[in-house]
């Protein structure tokens, strides 16, 4: 069972506090890696009642998952989202032996519109945190304003394309983040440097153009990345349609993705 939501303090100077919860699969365990987690919604969904699968798949495989729900204290929109969820990980950081252990891995991870805030969120890490969080995971992220990618016209048969125009719209607003890094990281010319990436996408998947061209560029930049693009129906685009994708099963790879990623982690660390 999921945790109920709690509000947690995550700036001190200004007391601003923002909605988080815990799915702890530890088991009190001093090394367990320790993930920050943000959902997706397209930037447009506020309500965050449902537990998280993907969180729940990341703690079943031992990790201790907390959930920021960054959307409502800011309304999803950048950069005041973005900040929320960099002053989650600020948090987070800080209380590490808290929550796991002073070897604890710590992460970020998120879906779709929470897969945009986590890579921003490395990148704002690298600049203002270097060398704080271990790795990324990016499910699917939406980074690209422009979508224009050969895979992104299928977003018309999931019904997604105007959803995502009107996200990209309300996220990026006038405040001028459409050519930010960290609020359209698909267009940041300067990747070198950010925590390890690990990239997955799936064959039905609309944004699987985008996320391949991301991974590559990583990778370009000299960042380790694992990437992979499931079969159909073994990914998570019952996000966009939940009707079409009732007869799919939860994704059996995704957990098993999340801890090889852990084990080369772990195992990159101990070299140092």
């Amino acid at each position: 069972m999921g945790s109920e939501w709690k509000d947690m303090e995550v700036d001190g100077a200004t007391k601003r506090s923002m909605p988080f919860r815990i799915y702890d699969g530890s088991m009190q365990g001093k090394k367990s890696p320790v993930v920050l987690y943000f959902g997706g919604g397209s930037f447009l969904d506020k309500d965050r009642n449902e537990e998280s699968p993907i969180a729940r798949v990341f703690a079943n495989s031992g990790a201790l998952v907390i959930e920021a729900d960054y959307a409502q204290p800011s309304e999803n929109v950048f950069p005041k989202a973005l900040e929320f969820a960099f002053a989650a990980l600020r948090c987070l950081s800080s209380k590490r032996k808290q929550y796991g252990g002073r070897r604890s891995l710590l992460l970020v991870a998120g879906e779709e519109a929470g897969g945009n805030v986590a890579a921003g969120v490395a990148l704002k890490a690298r600049d203002q945190m270097p060398n704080e969080i271990d790795g990324q995971i990016l499910l699917s992220p939406l980074i690209d304003p422009l979508m224009a990618t050969a895979s992104f016209r299928e977003a018309e048969a999931t019904g997604m394309r105007d959803r995502w125009t009107e996200g990209w719209s309300h996220y990026l607003g006038s405040g001028g983040g459409y050519c930010h890094p960290y609020a359209a990281p698909g267009h940041c010319s300067r990747l070198s440097g950010v925590a390890p990436a690990l990239i997955l996408t799936s064959q039905d998947d609309p944004l699987r153009d985008e996320a391949a061209d991301y991974a590559a560029r990583l990778v370009a930049a000299g960042v380790e990345v694992t990437s992979r693009v499931l079969p159909a129906c073994q990914g998570w685009t019952q996000i966009y349609d939940a009707g079409a994708m009732a007869g799919c099963v939860p994704p059996d790879a995704l957990r098993a993705e999340f801890e090889g990623f852990i084990e080369g982690l772990e195992n990159r660390t101990s070299c140092f």
